[in-house]
């Protein structure tokens, strides 16, 4: 079965409506819905004053009609007697209730406030028939500055590198006179008067992400003992300070929220989030539990897909590997600032074009059976070297990391599997890691075990370039390449060129004043081949002379095929 449905905030409504919505969620096929994302201040209209009732009425309903509830947990979004344990931005600006997300999970009374409405929760629902999944907080995402944050992250750093002195030297203190005689005298990275530490700024996103773990940690405990899955949505973007790949072993579902930039390559980008999701859960299911029926948010404004699109994005999902195909919303909310968010049921009502569409998807969905690809190929993608990419210290600004990897993964064609750089290597024929910046030492003895072995590594420009403390580490990968890497020249060729002289590598195309561009060197068993500059089709390369033997024939170079990203 495929779980098919969406939000649906009753909490908004009237309870005539509630009968009206379940009624259609039977016609559109709808087996799940989640409930309660946004609805702490009904739940707990004041501190450890609970109102239970109306979600009675509603998980009793749903129970009725054969509807299945993923109950959230509504931690993100305090209601407005919360005040104590608000963010403060980076400049020291304390955020005021008034939208959504005003919370610091390092806040002593956040914790123990979203303790309480967690266990309120378990303790009433957790033999509910209705509940079939656990939905812990929304969207993770919230980066804070406060004290109680600054206060963490000293604990933090204090088990990651023991004593000042490792830190000093991991985060190269010496460096404009940033070194640190104990861990008191450490901040988070707050506004400064010019750049700052890369080493302290990118420390500061991994303990970002991994505060919030604790806190979705916390709630999870609580859930477990119901004996239903407990999972959280992952938000994805640049923006985002979470480790997804290390947050998946912690959930029981891997989650994701899709929301595609644009109409024209819509279906793409799912095939990307979908690959990817499947590469985080590593054996464990993962579903949609998000993203706009019928619809795209492109530079956040809604776009309307042309018919039959819906039941194409589904089905880039499900063949995939989806196990559930969610959406947001169910109905169009009358107010908020969300108001105008695509929903199945719109204003307008059932009797419109979304909303017939939506249910011959939800029909088409019912009697399938999920699937999962088996793929030869895999792409490597790492946010935390996303994260890095992102820094203002870089001698370029015009790398987009995560664009250049959708773009990787279309050229790799279908099936292919986009893994986390820990993942096991085994069993791919081929795989690609484009500008893997951040290289740990651990990453680089995985890569070149897998090539060794008999694999085929494909590596750009803009790889190696630095350990997982933003250390630069020149020729890392050099050996591997057969190639001496003379210098890096960002803004020559087409966005980089590195330029490299060959030793063992072969050249396989030359330009740019008559560089290499595309080098291939053969390694233990296996096969590397380096582009040292962007190419417009990077999947000419993946088919060169290591899979010859499956084509028959030799590919030509074409020059036309370096080319500058759009």
């Amino acid at each position: 079965m495929i779980w098919f449905g969406g939000d649906w905030n009753p909490e908004q409504w009237p309870p005539p409506v509630w009968a009206e919505d379940v009624e259609l969620m039977r016609r559109a096929h709808v087996n799940l819905v989640t409930v309660g994302v946004f609805s702490w201040s009904r739940l707990e209209p004041a501190p450890e004053k609970f109102e239970f009732s109306w979600l009675d009425e509603v998980l009793d309903l749903l129970q009725a009609n054969g509807i299945g509830a993923c109950l959230a947990t509504p931690t993100a979004s305090p209601p407005p007697w919360f005040t104590d344990g608000l963010p403060v931005t980076a400049a020291g600006v304390p955020l005021s209730y008034g939208s959504r997300d005003t919370y610091c999970v390092n806040a002593p009374p956040y914790r123990a406030a979203s303790e309480r409405i967690a266990q309120a929760l378990a303790d009433r629902y957790g033999d509910h028939p209705a509940v079939r999944m656990w939905h812990v907080h929304n969207e993770y995402g919230t980066t804070c500055y406060c004290d109680h944050c600054a206060a963490a992250f000293r604990r933090w750093l204090a088990r990651a590198y023991g004593n000042p002195e490792a830190l000093n030297a991991f985060w190269s203190t010496d460096f404009w006179s940033q070194r640190y005689a104990s861990f008191d005298e450490v901040r988070p990275p707050r506004a400064t008067q010019y750049l700052s530490n890369p080493a302290h700024v990118l420390d500061y996103r991994r303990f970002v992400s991994d505060a919030m773990l604790d806190h979705y940690v916390l709630q999870r405990e609580i859930l477990r003992p119901t004996g239903r899955p407990v999972t959280t949505n992952f938000a994805l973007g640049g923006w985002v300070p979470v480790d997804h790949a290390r947050w998946s072993r912690e959930v029981d579902v891997v989650a994701v929220d899709d929301y595609p930039a644009t109409v024209a390559g819509h279906l793409d980008d799912r095939a990307f989030v979908a690959d990817l999701a499947r590469g985080w859960a590593v054996g464990k299911s993962w579903m949609v539990m998000e993203h706009a029926p019928g619809a795209v948010l492109e530079q956040s404004e809604v776009r309307t897909l042309a018919d039959g699109e819906a039941m194409a994005a589904a089905q880039a999902y499900t063949d995939r590997g989806a196990t559930g195909v969610m959406y947001f919303q169910w109905r169009a909310s009358r107010g908020g600032a969300e108001q105008w968010h695509p929903a199945i049921v719109p204003h307008e009502g059932p009797d419109t074009p979304i909303f017939r569409e939506i249910t011959a998807v939800g029909a088409a969905l019912a009697d399938r059976t999920p699937q999962s690809p088996t793929a030869t190929r895999a792409l490597l993608y790492d946010e935390q070297t996303m994260w890095a990419w992102q820094s203002p210290h870089l001698p370029t600004r015009q790398i987009d990391y995560e664009a250049t990897c959708r773009r990787w993964h279309r050229a790799l064609g279908h099936p292919v599997d986009v893994l986390p750089v820990d993942a096991p290597l085994d069993g791919y024929r081929l795989v690609a890691a484009p500008l893997l910046y951040l290289t740990s030492a651990a990453t680089h003895r995985a890569l070149r075990s897998y090539v060794e072995a008999g694999g085929t590594l494909v590596l750009t420009f803009g790889c190696g370039l630095t350990d997982e403390h933003c250390r630069v580490t020149p020729g890392a990968f050099d050996d591997l390449l057969g190639v001496r890497t003379i210098r890096h020249l960002p803004g020559e060729g087409h966005l980089w060129l590195d330029d490299i002289e060959p030793t063992t590598a072969e050249v396989l195309l030359r330009g740019f004043g008559d560089r290499p561009i595309v080098t291939e060197h053969h390694y233990g068993r296996g096969l590397v081949r380096f582009l040292a500059t962007d190419l417009d089709n990077p999947g000419l390369w993946f088919s060169l002379r290591s899979e010859r033997a499956d084509e028959g024939s030799e590919r030509p170079v074409d020059r036309g095929d370096v080319g500058a990203v759009g």
